[in-house]
């Protein structure tokens, strides 16, 4: 079942969000979900990254 999350960022870093959905297409909660996504595959093995789910 999907979950919902809330994220509170500033003012610069929601622009960044913004001109990614703009460029893109998608809505900011793609943007954000896809995000996410990539930066846990990015840590997932590597050394002294948390281990998520312990």
């Amino acid at each position: 079942m999907p979950r919902k999350y809330s994220v509170v960022c500033g003012d610069s870093l929601a622009a960044e969000v913004d001109e990614l959905a703009r460029e893109y297409g998608l809505s900011e909660q793609e943007v954000l979900r896809q995000l996410l996504e990539h930066g846990l595959e990015t840590v997932d093995g590597q050394p002294g990254a948390p281990k998520y789910g312990d």
